[in-house]
């Protein structure tokens, strides 16, 4: 029973899509802004877990700094984004070579451009904040066409939609079985890509400890991986909201002086370039997603919720204390 009606939902769900894909486009900017709002507000009271969860991540990292209206408010918004994003990628079809640039701001284009290679090889570290979808198809449309690691969805018949919309700028989008292998051919080849850096990864899985928002948490390496193999530079980047539902995508400098330094430590020069723009305008960040799942044997400070300690995390946390530890011997 369970199982058919797994099938039924999944298909309505693939339904769903196909039909906002052929209505959001038709759709002006004014209205998928009034959609996007409306949907992200619906879903923050619907999601009541996921609404927790913002609201304790609100908490923990900016501690009493705003009061709890503020962050209910700021966790509203937060859904509100998310839901831009998405209805926006469903707008999407309608963006082009010719009128991107009515949509999206740059800054710090040119000096992204000056830094990088003849070939203009790269790696864009990117945050999921605000309008990260239009970041990407920017980036095709700038020439920054690369290869991009794509996450598969439970219901896989959404995946060929979405792949779709994706790769419209000029991308290649790949599975994630043995991504990073094909990522390091592409990029010894003088090639581009773009990963997501902001999510929490397992420690067993390749991952590094960094500082966010003074909490330690578990992130990929793979980015400082490919730069260590290829030394191909790495670009975070990431898009912020404009009043009139257009967006200002910003090139960050790229992460110099990496010789001689760790996977840890490119992972967290990556993160400070990034976290000042969160304090300053929290609301686009992903609030809802589970940051800090893992939490050490004595933490100085609270944690979330949902966080536990797992023992991988923690020997984690000591080799890179016992390394720091040396260095200052040293």
């Amino acid at each position: 029973m369970r199982s058919r009606w797994k099938r039924i939902r999944y298909r309505l769900e693939w339904l769903g899509l196909v039909l906002a894909t052929k209505l959001i486009p038709l759709c002006s900017r004014r209205a998928c802004y009034h959609i996007a709002q409306m949907a992200g507000a619906l879903l923050s009271f619907v999601d009541r877990q996921r609404y927790q969860v913002a609201l304790v991540n609100l908490e923990v990292a900016f501690g009493d700094r705003f009061l709890p209206e503020e962050r209910r408010k700021i966790a509203r918004e937060s859904f509100q984004h998310f839901a831009r994003t998405m209805v926006d990628l469903l707008w999407s079809p309608r963006l082009a070579l010719e009128n991107f640039s009515q949509y999206i701001d740059l800054e710090n284009f040119e000096e992204t451009a000056r830094d990088t290679s003849p070939e203009r090889s790269l790696m864009i570290a990117c945050y999921h904040y605000s309008n990260f979808e239009w970041l990407s198809l920017a980036c095709g449309f700038l020439d920054l066409k690369g290869t991009i690691i794509s996450q598969e969805f439970k219901n896989s018949s959404l995946d060929p939609i979405f792949k779709k919309l994706r790769e419209q700028s000029g991308h290649e989008l790949v599975p994630r079985d043995r991504g990073i292998m094909r990522l390091y051919k592409i990029l010894r080849r003088k090639g581009r890509t773009a990963l997501l850096v902001d999510l929490t990864v397992p420690p067993t899985q390749g991952a590094v400890a960094i500082d966010c928002f003074g909490l330690k948490t578990s992130v990929t390496s793979a980015h400082a991986w490919l730069h260590e193999r290829t030394s191909v530079p790495i670009v975070p980047a990431h898009t912020e909201p404009l009043p009139d539902g257009r967006y200002r995508l910003v090139f960050h400098p790229k992460i110099g002086d990496t010789a001689g330094m760790t996977h840890q430590q490119i992972a967290q020069a990556c993160w400070n370039s990034f976290e000042p723009y969160v304090r300053k305008n929290p609301a686009p960040w992903l609030w809802m997603y589970k940051h800090w799942r893992y939490r050490p044997a004595n933490p100085d400070r609270p944690y979330p919720f949902y966080a536990n300690f797992y023992r991988p995390f923690q020997d984690m946390l000591d080799a890179k204390k016992l390394a720091a530890s040396d260095e200052a011997t040293l």
